[in-house]
């Protein structure tokens, strides 16, 4: 019987080691993990943040180059009409400019023309006062 109490008291022993480790494996491992847990939620958000300063980045860019677009077409449209107005300014005369409104007020027929000392039409003619 003794050596059974024996047997028994190194059994109890070993359990008690065996719930000591891991004890202690398990208060060593909680800090551990937390840190390593942090560590990784603060590469994750750095790894966001990059992504979310090229995101900016490619945007700013874009419209950037919209805007280098913009002003060139806003620069040959500029250069076209510049160039109209000079075809225009030296193709027409004072002559053809009264036979285009002759001729736009011949197109319309309730347009009556009634030449004026300045040569401008009267426009208030046709209406009707109540």
């Amino acid at each position: 019987m003794n050596s059974f109490s024996v047997k028994t008291a190194f059994a109890w022993i070993g359990i008690a080691i065996l719930v000591l480790a891991i004890v202690g494996g398990v208060l060593w491992a909680i800090p551990t993990y937390r840190v390593w847990q942090r560590e990784m939620e603060g590469r994750a958000e750095r790894a966001q943040a990059e992504w979310n300063k090229q995101i900016i980045v490619i945007e700013a860019e874009a419209r950037l180059e919209a805007e280098t677009l913009n002003a060139r077409a806003e620069v040959a449209r500029a250069h076209g009409a510049a160039e109209a107005m000079h075809i225009v300014q030296d193709a027409l005369t004072e002559t053809y400019i009264r036979y285009l409104w002759v001729r736009l007020m011949a197109d319309n027929p309730n347009v009556i023309y009634i030449p004026t000392e300045a040569g401008l039409p009267l426009l208030e003619v046709g209406r009707v006062l109540p």
